[in-house]
């Protein structure tokens, strides 16, 4: 877009000692009907009970924290209120407490902050936000603080905006990149933004359910760290089938992880490195002092005598003198 040239280019795999994040696609609920916030079918009944017993089913099994995104707001609180009026609240209520991030900048914060105590106090909560809203731009859910995300729809862009529209013009008359294709890639890239939000380090673990039959269509535009980690079995799940994935995937991670398990696999990061990096610099510094203070050896001459008084007396010789 901007007419940059790519001098070097290339990319690396996510190394790690054992299998610390587990992505996974819902396509259908308990009842084998397909979920969707596609716009035809957004709306009905069974498709809202369907994300309901969705997020009631991993409320129950994840400890500590819990973060679900939705497409925008108007739907967020679409959805919210359906729940609400069928009693799905009320039973995620049970297990774990429920903060909701708004617009309002002062409000999400306390909420954040409310949540945060709750996951560190054991009591858990689940936190409901927006793919494109503050949490899911630079709010980091590291360790308890987020075990599992849950995206529930495609975070597509609302395409009656104007800047949009200019950008899709610029791109199709420019680059003759199609509309669906650009908003498509846009959408998995948020996404997979929001997935992120839950593994921010190498010890740290957590599921991450992209929850849209949709998905599975468009799993090559996902990163490659995430197609990397989604095997063929978890791309086409129903509630019953992910939560028992889900269950077996957090008593493994339960159990004690060995430093002996981390042989012959590099996972170290940049704190890693400069500590590393520092060492080696220090052992090259003392060896080099002390080559420096070892005696040095005596010159050789092969076995030449120099005497100045016989080497002055040939040099007059010579002269003449």
């Amino acid at each position: 877009m901007l007419d940059f040239s790519t001098v070097i280019q290339e990319s690396y795999a996510m190394t790690l000692a054992r299998r610390s994040f587990m992505p996974m696609i819902v396509t259908r609920g308990s009842d084998q009907a397909s979920v969707s916030t596609s716009f035809q079918v957004r709306n009905e009944p069974s498709v809202v009970r369907n994300y309901g017993n969705l997020l009631t089913e991993f409320a129950k099994i994840t400890p500590d924290g819990m973060v679900v995104f939705f497409p925008s707001y108007l739907y967020m609180e679409s959805i919210i209120s359906m729940w609400q009026g069928m009693g799905i609240l009320d039973e995620v209520w049970k297990y774990k407490l429920i903060l909701v991030e708004t617009p309002d900048a002062q409000e999400t914060s306390l909420a954040l902050e409310t949540y945060r105590t709750a996951c560190c106090n054991g009591r858990g909560a689940v936190l409901l936000c927006v793919a494109r809203g503050k949490v899911s731009e630079g709010i980091d859910f590291d360790h308890q603080y987020g075990r599992t995300v849950l995206c529930i729809g495609v975070p597509f862009q609302y395409t009656e905006s104007r800047i949009l529209k200019a950008r899709l013009q610029f791109l199709r008359e420019t680059y003759r990149i199609k509309e669906n294709d650009f908003l498509s890639f846009d959408a998995m890239r948020h996404a997979a933004q929001c997935l992120g939000r839950v593994l921010r380090g190498k010890d740290d673990y957590g599921i991450m359910v992209l929850a849209d039959r949709r998905f599975q269509k468009k799993r090559s535009q996902l990163p490659k760290w995430i197609n990397q980690g989604l095997q063929e079995s978890d791309v086409n799940l129903s509630t019953d089938m992910a939560v028992s994935s889900a269950r077996r995937f957090l008593r493994t991670m339960a159990q004690p992880f060995r430093a002996k398990d981390q042989e012959g696999i590099s996972t170290w990061g940049y704190k890693d490195l400069m500590e590393h990096k520092e060492k080696m610099d220090l052992e090259r510094i003392k060896e080099l002092e002390e080559e420096a203070q070892r005696p040095k050896p005596a010159a050789q001459d092969n076995n030449f005598e120099y005497h100045d008084d016989e080497f002055d007396q040939d040099m007059m010789e010579m002269d003449g003198f």
